[in-house]
């Protein structure tokens, strides 16, 4: 039997990406749903795919940064569907540019949505989860979660915040029958990049193009499926993509002087694409 089926799923982010993806594969095994997204006519489009897969679904259009709205999803979940046993917290967005010329209210934002909205998801959650003793927390870092990058200040911050928050709570419930499961994901073929904010200084449209041809390798669908699958195995760290697990043996191997290369091999790869265009 797999220990989805049967059992109460609550996946926020649910109207795109690997949220979406997660959502359709666990109705596929079987799962009741509790779906949150701030998007309603995405989220709706996910619910009818999963009911159409035969799920029983609980929809609700929430912004995970908003403490009020995620208690009340987190309750009608126990109320509506009979209890939580696990919970995908795969919301999350994303900025591009330098500290210097980033708006506070894009960084506030991110941090926002992407840790202070996956705590209050996990939090809301929790004692149902608890009172289960056989669930699940799937929290969604980021291989920028593993080593820094410039230009993404907020958003690497908020991912490795999401890591020093998920490796903490697996200790404090060792012995509950909960799991903490971190997810780093490389490049998955979403629209973070797409739908992100940028700093006036930035080409938007050259880093999107950027992203989705030589970033984003990774299908939402097999991430879904490997999210999945370390859940199931309730491991520590799960890495989606050839990228991620790349740079988990880099910031394993070289520690923090991975700060000097970066810089080094974007000044190589300028000075290449320089004699390129000459030729």
């Amino acid at each position: 039997m797999d220990c989805f089926e049967g059992r109460v799923a609550v996946i926020t982010g649910a109207g795109a990406g690997i949220g979406r993806a997660l959502a359709t594969e666990l109705a596929r095994r079987g799962a009741r749903l509790s779906l949150l997204d701030r998007d309603e006519s995405a989220l709706g489009e996910t619910a009818r795919r999963c009911e159409a897969l035969g799920a029983q679904v609980l929809e609700r259009v929430v912004d995970v940064s908003d403490w009020d709205e995620v208690q009340a999803a987190a309750a009608a979940a126990n109320s509506e569907l009979g209890g939580v046993d696990s919970v995908f917290a795969a919301a999350g967005i994303i900025h591009r540019g330098s500290l210097l010329d980033s708006d506070v209210a894009d960084i506030d934002r991110v941090m926002a949505v992407n840790w202070r909205g996956l705590m209050y998801t996990v939090k809301a959650h929790l004692p149902a989860l608890v009172d289960s003793k056989d669930g699940r927390i799937v929290t969604f870092s980021s291989a920028y979660g593993l080593v820094a990058m410039p230009k993404y200040t907020a958003y690497n911050s908020s991912k490795f915040a999401v890591r020093g928050l998920s490796e903490s709570l697996r200790q404090e419930l060792a012995g509950s029958g909960v799991s903490v499961t971190c997810v780093f994901p490389g490049g998955v073929r979403t629209s973070i990049v797409r739908n992100g904010s940028f700093a006036v200084a930035e080409n938007r449209d050259a880093v999107i193009r950027g992203f989705e041809k030589r970033v984003a390798r990774t299908e939402p669908e097999e991430a879904a499926a490997i999210v999945l699958g370390g859940a199931e195995r309730r491991r520590a760290r799960v890495f989606v993509g050839a990228d991620a697990r790349l740079v988990a043996v880099l910031a394993r191997v070289v520690g923090g002087h991975y700060q000097d290369l970066v810089p080094a091999m974007g000044r190589l790869l300028g000075r290449l694409r320089g004699r390129s265009a000459r030729r």
